[in-house]
């Protein structure tokens, strides 16, 4: 947790107040998606097309729902640290731990995405729309969400801040 300015005048606990409201401002964005993905895969099961669906369609949707349910876990969890501690004078730990958990719940919610892209392409197309269909959603999520940020990091570089 190494202590980098800002480039703004702004006080240690400007910062961190600063930092940890733009973090909650994207978990905002982020869980509606987590939200309705989940909803949207706990009814699955209850279509009556659900029989249909091969062993590995199977595998597939269950993958995904754990990949979705790891996302909202992730996702939601700087929420209960920041109850828990709550008034403990541990806001920079918060953000610093928040960031890790909405970075990885991000990865968990590309990856669910991605799966249902593959389960829906796999029930209705033929191999080839599947294929085409998730590698292309793979790319966006790892270019856009993951490739592009971390190339402008890396371009800013290591004692920089992002």
């Amino acid at each position: 947790m190494g202590e980098r300015s800002s480039g703004r005048d702004e006080s240690e606990s400007q910062r961190l107040d600063r930092n940890l409201g733009e973090l909650l401002q994207e978990l905002r964005v982020a869980l509606p998606g987590v939200q309705v993905l989940f909803a949207f895969l706990l009814t699955i099961p209850f279509n009556q097309r659900f029989a249909q669906l091969t062993t590995a369609q199977e595998r597939i949707y269950l993958a995904t729902l754990l990949a979705t349910t790891i996302s909202a876990v992730l996702l939601i969890a700087p929420t209960a640290y920041h109850r828990i501690n709550f008034r403990k004078q541990q806001k920079g730990q918060l953000v610093y731990i928040a960031n890790r958990l909405a970075i990885a719940g991000l990865g968990f919610l590309a990856l669910a995405m991605t799966g249902v892209v593959l389960l829906v392409t796999d029930f209705l197309f033929a191999t080839v729309v599947t294929v085409i269909c998730t590698a292309f959603a793979a790319l966006m999520f790892a270019t856009f969400w993951y490739g592009l940020p971390m190339l402008r990091r890396i371009s800013l570089g290591e004692d920089e801040e992002a």
